[in-house]
């Protein structure tokens, strides 16, 4: 895993924290849920992708 995908991780997450504690103390608990759960998505839509390759590699490597 390239450590390049890990600090953008970490920055999205503390992007969607500040953003959720933002709406929630403005009164607006589902915009800040709607973003927590944008940045879930889009976190796993890159781990998804990295597992994908992972595998496309492993099979190249086993000439599967």
């Amino acid at each position: 895993m390239e450590v390049d995908l890990i600090f953008k991780i970490a920055a999205i997450g503390i992007i969607v924290s500040v953003l959720n504690q933002v709406l929630v103390r403005s009164g607006r608990e589902e915009q800040a849920m709607l973003t927590t759960l944008m940045g879930l998505i889009v976190v796993l839509t890159m781990v998804i992708t990295q597992i994908q390759e992972l595998f496309v590699t492993i099979k190249y490597l086993f000439e599967l």
